[in-house]
């Protein structure tokens, strides 16, 4: 840096070369081959613009220096920046600013820096384009009928795919950034007449206390800082990637965090019944909606206690009533069922994990290979018994069949948790692990809110609403856990509010 540099060093100098030299020193311009500078001068004054190759849109670059290159001596006068600015500039999306340690922020944020010689200002110009993908329907959200659009990897995207269903003058986008290195954009998104205002400054005050060089991770490293009880198995935050099912959060009085590079938002707060809905129970019939949210309580079931409570049966066949007394191995293999399902158990998850890895040329081996070594030569060479086969594979239809990606990796822990106290103890165990679970979830609280609402505290309308897929036209107020301002969904078309006895705890995701 200049010794002669005029005014304090975070300060842009009115001489250009002083910028220049002190971007070169902080950012190794010269030495980073994506840094650019291109000196020139126009109406006799010299400049520099400064932008990131890869983030400029060259097409708005050269749109604005057409308009630049022709201008004469007077045509800048008496003021070069307001000239610029105001009139020989054909763009909205640019401030001046003095502090080159924001306008540097800018610069790596991927902007393009305007300066001018002899002026105390740059001109901060957003030609920004990212590398991005087109809006997709989510491979884990996927709905047989309804919108084909997911979020995506770029921050103003997605928030412009949740404008698109929230066109409400109350609807509010806070921007910060996170990590002192990494300078991630995070969106605090949220509608302001709805949301609890004390639920709103608790999320803003867990963000501000979050101090780490960078977040490469997004928003899973933003849940980890945010959220109580690290060891936690249990998710106290629910992510989606449909701009849909965001939209319905925050018109229940939800927050939304879309953190830049994620294509997944995160609602808070969450209960456990969060978890347990899925969009596609709303896009069907009202009684189709509920016979589909039944087979997946019954599937997310079956992913948690089927497996354990087979093998207690099996090793304590006199709990059984008559009636039932056929279930049960009907031959005993070389290796104690215990063992037998607790194999199952990580061998199923060594094939998930295998299918992700896998090159999609090769997924097709990959599966017959796991089909022939877990299924048919197994049970052949007395290594597993058939049914630990057919109830493991039970359980597994149970994990796929829970909306939430979190909860079912949350229910593969608590099942091997069950299996290895009923291997091992039996009844007691069994009924331990019961209890276990149930202590767990219902001391969890997600930002403030039970996670077991509205069963534990009871609600009983609340609690209807979750066991059953209501029609639309009778969700007519607010979940009154989230303590939102207003309560009241649907107005007659007299003007007044509706339903203002009733108590809601679906979520229509």
């Amino acid at each position: 840096m200049s010794p002669n540099r005029q005014g304090p060093p975070e300060q842009v100098s009115i001489h250009l070369q002083e910028n220049i030299d002190f971007l070169t020193e902080k950012l190794g311009i010269g030495t980073s081959i994506d840094v650019l500078v291109k000196e020139m001068t126009i109406g006799g004054k010299k400049i520099a613009l400064i932008f990131i190759d890869g983030f400029a849109n060259g097409e708005l670059i050269t749109d604005i220096l057409r308009g630049m290159i022709t201008l004469e001596r007077a045509d800048l006068l008496p003021d070069p920046l307001q000239k610029l600015m105001e009139q020989k500039i054909p763009y909205m999306e640019m401030e001046s600013n003095d502090q080159l340690s924001e306008i540097m922020d800018e610069l790596l944020a991927g902007q393009m820096l305007l300066f001018i010689d002899g002026e105390k200002e740059a001109i901060v110009l957003d030609t920004r384009e990212y590398p991005v993908r087109g809006p997709e329907e989510p491979d884990t959200e996927r709905l047989t009928r309804g919108s084909r659009d997911g979020f995506v990897e770029t921050l103003m995207f997605n928030l412009a795919l949740i404008r698109r269903r929230v066109r409400d003058p109350g609807l509010r986008v806070e921007a910060m950034k996170l990590g002192r290195r990494s300078k991630t954009d995070i969106a605090i998104v949220y509608i302001n007449d709805i949301v609890n205002p004390q639920l709103l400054e608790n999320v803003k005050d867990r963000l501000d206390k979050i101090d780490i060089d960078g977040l490469p991770m997004a928003e899973k490293s933003v849940e980890e800082f945010i959220t109580k009880g690290k060891w936690n198995v249990f998710p106290l935050v629910r992510y989606t990637e449909r701009p849909d099912v965001a939209a319905t959060h925050l018109f229940e009085g939800h927050i939304l965090l879309v953190v830049d590079t994620s294509p997944a938002a995160m609602i808070i707060p969450a209960t456990i019944f969060h978890h347990v809905q899925h969009a596609e129970e709303f896009r069907q019939n009202v009684l189709s909606g509920i016979y589909i949210r039944w087979v997946r309580f019954i599937g997310i079931f079956m992913s948690v206690f089927l497996a354990p409570l087979y093998l207690l049966v099996s090793n304590q066949p006199q709990l059984l009533p008559e009636f039932l007394a056929f279930i049960g191995p009907k031959e005993v293999g070389n290796v104690p069922l215990f063992v037998q399902f607790i194999i199952v158990h990580v061998g199923i998850d060594m094939v998930r994990i295998s299918g992700i890895h896998t090159p999609s040329s090769l997924a097709t081996a990959m599966g017959l290979i796991a089909a022939l070594l877990i299924g048919q030569i197994a049970i052949d060479v007395g290594f597993f018994t058939p049914e630990v086969l057919l109830y493991g594979g039970l359980v597994a239809l149970g994990m796929f069949s829970t909306p939430s990606w979190e909860l079912s990796q949350a229910n593969r822990l608590v099942h091997l948790m069950m299996l290895l106290l009923t291997g091992l103890f039996q009844l007691p165990g069994f009924l331990a692990g019961l209890v276990i679970v149930f202590i767990r979830l219902a001391t969890n609280k997600s930002f403030g809110v039970p996670y077991l609402w509205p069963l534990i505290p009871l609600n009983i309308l609340a609690l209807k609403s979750v066991l059953l897929r209501e029609p639309v036209p009778v969700q007519n107020v607010r979940p009154s856990a989230l303590k939102t301002k207003d309560t009241t969904r649907i107005t007659s078309k007299k003007g007044k509010q509706v339903g203002n006895k009733r108590d809601r705890g679906d979520d229509n995701s």
